[in-house]
């Protein structure tokens, strides 16, 4: 990771992690309509193969000029990622968008948690504060009773996993390997999705409209954002990264509720509005114990 980047760099980094958690907000009521059509794992395999496919034509050469340690961790970030994203789309099958992307956002509160730990960081007395703030927010959104949701329990296991993948990105991103790295994470994602959903073949959108819908979220909030996403971490450390993609839930509410038809009911309003206390809390609050640069760790 760079240890000293201008500020223009930093707040061309910055508007990069923006712009993606715009792309993603966008895609939740996306794909809810979507999944009535296509199964899940047939979705991400398309999905990510167009976006695969894109960036290859893009830029050819540039995972052979990837150093060994970086197609490694490339490997390894690109299963993380494809795990969290067949268990996040598979949750929005049983969730609403609005909370689906909600409880997605519950990473930007493990990120910090996950550096702690693998960094051997102190976790301050604020950050549990807001994890158990934003604990109560997840059961005011998805508490049914005294058990929570097939589709809220996985979504939240992927954002277990996108916290790891947003701290080992942090870590391991190079700026100028970040082309090369966003594809072999993109294959890799594209070859989970695929092995999971060969057995019982593959179904293709049907409609022109549906086509439009992949290719949008392949392109935008696939290939661009997870390029924009490896490169920018070179220069923001995962936590500071974890405050600008708090902005993800919001613009999921937003495009759920302006376009996706749902309602804005108080019980999300109430939740939602403490789990984005609780995020903006553990990354605005200073703290000297955790990192605010991440040094690289190995595999």
């Amino acid at each position: 990771m760079s240890t000293g980047p201008d500020r223009r760099t930093t707040l061309l980094a910055t508007l990069a992690i923006l712009a993606m958690t715009a792309c993603w907000g966008s895609t939740f009521f996306l794909i809810k309509d979507l999944l009535d059509r296509v199964p899940v794992l047939d979705f991400l395999a398309v999905r990510f193969a167009i976006a695969s496919g894109a960036l290859l034509l893009l830029a050819p050469r540039a995972v052979g000029r990837l150093s060994r340690e970086s197609l490694r961790h490339a490997v390894v970030l690109g299963l993380l990622y494809g795990v969290a994203q067949i268990l996040q789309t598979a949750g929005l099958a049983h969730t609403p968008a609005s909370v689906s992307g909600f409880i997605t956002g519950m990473y930007v509160v493990c990120t910090p948690l996950f550096a702690a730990v693998l960094l051997r960081s102190r976790i301050s007395a604020v950050t549990w504060a807001a994890v158990a703030l934003a604990l109560g927010g997840l059961a005011v959104l998805s508490l049914s009773g005294l058990s929570v949701g097939y589709g809220e329990a996985i979504t939240f296991c992927s954002a277990l996993l996108y916290a790891l993948h947003i701290v080992g990105l942090g870590a391991w991103s190079d700026a100028r390997q970040a082309m090369g790295m966003t594809i072999v994470q993109l294959l890799v994602i594209t070859l989970v999705a695929f092995v999971a959903t060969v057995p019982d073949g593959i179904v293709l959108p049907s409609t022109t409209g549906d086509w439009v819908s992949v290719v949008y979220m392949a392109v935008f909030a696939g290939a661009l954002a997870l390029a924009g996403q490896t490169w920018a971490q070179a220069h923001l450390p995962p936590t500071r990264t974890a405050i600008i993609m708090t902005m993800e839930p919001v613009f999921a509410a937003l495009f759920a509720v302006l376009l996706g038809g749902e309602a804005a009911t108080l019980r999300m309003l109430v939740g939602g509005l403490m789990v984005l206390t609780a995020m903006f809390a553990v990354e605005l609050v200073p703290r000297r114990h955790i990192e605010s640069e991440v040094p690289h760790i190995a595999v």
